[in-house]
């Protein structure tokens, strides 16, 4: 039976050469970074060079970048912190951001009462921008933005140069769950002047349990997490030295080959698309997911013609085929509630049907797509 991993949006496949530069970490620099003897120092020289290498990429300086154990734990430090130490009144966010942000603020609206706003969205998920800016010209209190750049589930990319704009001439912070974005599009925090943004390693085929947050130098939150030194005294704890020197990997190895592997992807989306089109010529592609200009290439997120009853075993037979892909977001498929995401773009009609988010990475073949289309058809006509 084929194996094939059609779920690089909730964690990608690690790269060999950065299991590689991990195992020899292991093995060979095992000193706490925080120690004065050499074993000590050559773990910290790597970390910070780790922390120069990103900031050179994204023309951030390396003092702006924090290593965190990934996107919820930076998206969780930055709401926390603005509110806390930034005086923030109000936060603006949409329905359809990771539930990383949208519990986050929930919480902070309970605990320091803060004014919480969601954005109008379109029939396809995007921010009306006209209303964000409503929502900004409101009253004279300090405002966070929070929207992401690419969503999760349906792949469609906000216009993060206008949303950056808006906040600019509104004097609010803005802040972007970047989770999606990092290591498949090229960033530059000048050019698109982000206040926050959040990254994690697992997303571009590095280790899981690393990211890393941008925090604008100018900002002067305190942390969150106290102890240590570590992180320049902003975020205690000994840092795991061989998932950051890991993260460095696969991020330098991501943008060194991004130009070939994004036309490879692009290629394979495309051939899906048309492909299920085809095929189940009524199925429905969420979002702008169908969309190759206006979404992520690395995904889509289908509506199938199927009933109900049936649906309930598409996730089971298609596991059973050895195909790995989610319905709704990896981190929705545990709960019965359903996608938040979908519940806002869908109409109750196809919310009766079932979605699945297929999303894929350079280690995919059209041969690959071919036989999950194949395996999809059989179960709709069985």
């Amino acid at each position: 039976m084929q194996k094939i991993y059609l779920d690089s949006a909730a964690t990608t496949q690690v790269r060999e050469e950065v299991i590689i530069k991990m195992q020899d970490a292991l093995a060979s620099c095992y000193g706490n970074p925080s120690s004065a003897h050499s074993f000590g120092r050559t773990a910290k020289t790597a970390i910070e060079k780790t922390r120069k290498t990103i900031a050179k990429y994204i023309n951030a300086h390396p003092s702006e970048i924090i290593f965190t154990s990934g996107g919820t734990e930076a998206d969780n430090m930055i709401l926390r912190s603005a509110v806390r130490d930034l005086d923030v009144k109000a936060i603006i966010t949409s329905r359809i951001e990771h539930h990383a942000v949208l519990h986050t603020v929930d919480e902070l609206k309970k605990e320091y009462g803060i004014n919480l706003h969601f954005v109008n969205l379109d029939a396809n998920g995007n921010p009306d921008l006209k209303h964000l800016e409503e929502l900004l010209l409101q009253d004279n209190s300090k405002k966070l933005v929070s929207l992401m750049h690419i969503n999760n589930e349906i792949g469609n990319k906000l216009d993060i140069s206008a949303v950056c704009n808006l906040c600019k001439e509104n004097n609010a912070l803005f802040h972007s769950d970047t989770v999606q974005s990092v290591g498949h599009y090229v960033w530059d925090v000048q050019e698109t002047p982000v206040d926050f943004l959040t990254a994690a390693a697992h997303k571009f085929h590095g280790p899981k349990g690393i990211g890393f947050a941008y925090i604008k130098k100018d900002k002067n939150l305190k942390p969150l997490i106290f102890g240590g030194a570590q992180e320049r005294g902003f975020r205690a704890g000994t840092e795991p030295y061989h998932n950051i020197v890991g993260l460095e990997e696969a991020f330098v190895l991501s943008y060194n080959n991004l130009e070939e592997e994004q036309a490879y992807v692009t290629g394979l989306k495309s051939y899906f698309i048309d492909k299920i089109s085809n095929e189940i010529p009524e199925v429905k592609f969420n979002g702008l997911s169908g969309d190759i200009d206006k979404s992520i290439y690395t995904l889509v997120n289908v509506c199938l013609p199927i009933e109900n009853q049936k649906a309930m075993m598409l996730l089971f037979h298609l596991d059973i085929k050895g195909i790995a892909c989610s319905k709704g977001s990896a981190c929705q498929s545990g709960s019965s509630k359903g996608s938040h995401v979908l519940s806002e773009v869908l109409s109750d009609n196809d919310l009766k049907k079932p979605s699945l988010r297929f999303s894929f990475s350079k280690f995919n073949t059209k041969e690959q797509l071919d036989y999950v289309i194949e395996v999809l058809k059989e179960f709709m006509e069985s």
